[in-house]
């Protein structure tokens, strides 16, 4: 049974097929160009939806169509393309066009998170024994829709990464004009 109707899923994954790369029909990493057929990335997609939609992990929204590992997998590739950025200004997009942001009011708030697998970004947690941490700053609408998103260290204050999340916010709403 799909999280969510198929007249909700078709239009996101429209939106969402358009802004994907071309890899082919086999997997691209094998020397000779075939091998095993790649998992489509709709199959991929509808896994991805199915964990958010439930809350869960990749590993209990696995199935035999497609692994917890692809699923990781694709998603680290679609990052490195740059999807996810533009996937967030197509929903602000359509948000703006369905409800309306409500941009008079934005306000910014920052958290630290845990990274335990690091990444470019993370620094030493002053709150969790120096361990891997990444401070996120993200700017909000009225209506608390995100709107503008900035990570750095978590070692960093607050106040240093308050012009590049409000930079981000703007840039977003540049890109709804």
């Amino acid at each position: 049974m799909p999280a969510l109707p198929s007249s909700l899923l078709e239009p996101v994954w429209v939106e969402f097929a358009a802004l994907l790369p071309d890899p082919g029909e086999f997997h691209p990493g094998h020397p000779l160009g075939c091998h095993r057929r790649r998992v489509p990335d709709r199959v991929v997609f509808e896994h991805v939806v199915d964990a958010l939609v439930h809350g869960s992990g990749y590993e209990r929204v696995a199935s035999r169509r497609c692994s917890d590992r692809t699923i990781r997998r694709r998603l680290r590739q679609w990052s490195a393309a740059g999807v996810a950025e533009q996937v967030h200004a197509v929903a602000l997009r359509a948000y703006d066009l369905l409800i309306g942001l409500r941009l008079e009011n934005i306000a910014v708030d920052g958290c630290i998170t845990k990274a335990p697998c690091g990444g470019d970004k993370a620094g030493p947690s002053p709150v969790d024994r120096r361990k891997g941490g990444l401070k996120r700053s993200v700017a909000t609408d009225a209506g608390g829709v995100p709107i503008g998103v900035v990570s750095a260290g978590a070692n960093r204050h607050d106040s240093p990464l308050l012009r590049p999340t409000l930079e981000a916010a703007g840039t977003g709403r540049r890109r709804l004009a």
